[in-house]
């Protein structure tokens, strides 16, 4: 009699167990679908109270606990699904944002003030030779905003590295970024967008002494000639400010992060 009550009380907690995570992931599925339909309907703003709201929700039924160390979920090629709201954008009639090409990438490539409209980000996060330390690199697709030349599209690659911080932050730094051509872009009038760009004059004193720190701090090592033959361009930055980034939710798909200026980055695995 004993045993067989023994025996009852496991099968009732394993099935209780059981109904929990089913219930869990119920939830979880509930929540990415609404968070994707909340995306939507305000314009992919992270900032929304709706779409915080969810992310929170989420945040406390994040099946991975330990998402720094979880490498099987942590690496892949992530897709940004909200909205590229970084500092000094503008959002567009459309619903696209536009930045200077200088705000993308450190005012490393000329000429700095060219207006580009973001298509897509990307970041691959994969494993490089030094244990627990992957690639960080944040892939920006964009379109040149001049009226003369409405299809010239091209890729900045920042260039980053991270390791895990803790369970659930990443420390965050860059090495140098790139510049090059789409495809399908006509490599003539790319040239000649970039490679008689010259670097900018200062307007004023104080401009050039943040210039020369900026490039004290972080080792910056400016970009050499365009490769005429590939449309291509690099720069090295070999004193980065180490960043942290913090994991909020990541699964099989889905992955919510929260960088130190309180930006909230939602990105579905590709």
């Amino acid at each position: 009699m004993l045993q067989n009550l023994v025996f009852a009380t496991l099968e009732l907690r394993n099935t209780m167990a059981s109904n929990t995570l089913r219930n869990s992931e119920t939830s979880r599925n509930v929540l990415k679908d609404n968070l994707r339909a909340a995306l939507t309907t305000h314009d992919g703003d992270p900032r929304h109270p709706s779409v915080i709201e969810i992310i929170e929700n989420l945040a406390t039924l994040n099946p991975t606990p330990v998402p720094t160390q979880t490498s099987q979920l942590l690496d892949g090629n992530w897709q940004l699904i909200s909205a590229p709201i970084f500092p000094d954008g503008k959002r567009l009639a459309d619903g696209t944002y536009c930045y200077t090409l200088g705000r993308l990438a450190f005012n490393m490539f000329q000429p700095q003030d060219l207006t580009v409209v973001i298509q897509q980000v990307f970041q691959p996060v994969l494993p490089m030779e030094e244990p627990m330390q992957r690639t960080h690199d944040i892939v920006v697709d964009f379109v040149i905003a001049h009226p003369n030349n409405p299809s010239l599209r091209g890729t900045v690659r920042n260039l980053g590295i991270c390791k895990p911080a803790s369970d659930t932050v990443l420390q965050v730094q860059f090495t140098g970024g790139v510049l090059e051509p789409a495809a399908d872009t006509d490599l003539q009038q790319w040239n000649a967008i970039f490679e008689n760009s010259k670097a900018p004059t200062h307007s004023s004193i104080k401009d050039w002494v943040q210039s020369q720190l900026l490039k004290l701090m972080f080792g910056l090592v400016p970009p050499k000639e365009i490769n005429k033959e590939t449309g291509r361009i690099e720069f090295q930055m070999r004193r980065s400010p180490k960043g942290s980034l913090t994991i909020l939710y990541l699964d099989e798909e889905l992955r919510i992060t929260r960088g130190q200026r309180e930006t909230v980055l939602v990105c579905e695995r590709r």
